[in-house]
């Protein structure tokens, strides 16, 4: 992301993950980290998508670290593309590696990302808290999204473009409607968020900040 962006490896359950960590300048008291996760491998999804790298900017800017991640088989990660089964292991050997208890733990992710990122947290369920979870034009219309704990929702952000064509709004609608969940929706916004990045930024260090 910027000069400081530090780049390291830990073992994954498919071999070595790549890892592009981002620290603030002033932490979190806590020392919170965020795991944010990058759009579908076969579609050319990696860590340095933009709405990926906006996310981690976010993130450090209310003082969390943010830890990007090279699922398997992309970059210098190893193995191959698992259909998000094998992906959403390597999120969590992340948060196992870089957000061990008693640290808050943060999860967010783009597209396929956020599919994996949802989840993730309800994997982890109670026995890890997430106190943040946010959900950027999460893959609702070509993967099962999960249903989310009621009690994470308040720290839940969902965000998604009017006009995405490549998950259309209606299918994350029909995710979030049973649930009660809100989605936050982009007038004329699209899948990648040409020329809304900086408002997607403000809406993600809002939410942060109201936590």
């Amino acid at each position: 992301m910027n000069a400081h962006t530090e780049s390291s490896f830990i073992p994954g359950p498919a071999g070595p993950l790549e890892l592009a960590i981002d620290r603030p300048t002033v932490p979190r008291p806590d020392g919170g980290v965020a795991v944010i996760a990058h759009p579908h491998p076969l579609f050319g999804g990696t860590l340095h998508n933009k709405v990926v790298q906006m996310l981690a900017r976010a993130f450090v800017q209310q003082g969390w670290v943010a830890v990007r991640f090279h699922f398997r088989g992309v970059g210098g990660s190893a193995g191959v593309h698992d259909h998000g089964v094998g992906e959403l292991d390597d999120l969590l050997a992340v948060v196992g590696a870089c957000a061990a208890e008693p640290v808050p733990l943060a999860l967010a992710g783009f597209s396929f990302g956020g599919y994996v990122a949802a989840a993730a947290a309800a994997r982890l369920g109670a026995q890890r808290p997430v106190q943040a979870l946010v959900l950027v034009a999460p893959a609702a219309s070509r993967f099962t999204l999960p249903v989310l704990d009621a009690e994470l929702h308040e720290r839940t952000l969902v965000v998604h473009g009017e006009v995405d064509d490549t998950v259309p709004l209606a299918a994350v609608l029909d995710w979030a409607r049973p649930q009660g969940l809100p989605i936050t929706v982009v007038p004329g916004g699209e899948h990648f968020f040409h020329g809304r990045l900086p408002l997607l930024k403000s809406l993600v260090v809002r939410h942060l900040r109201a936590l």
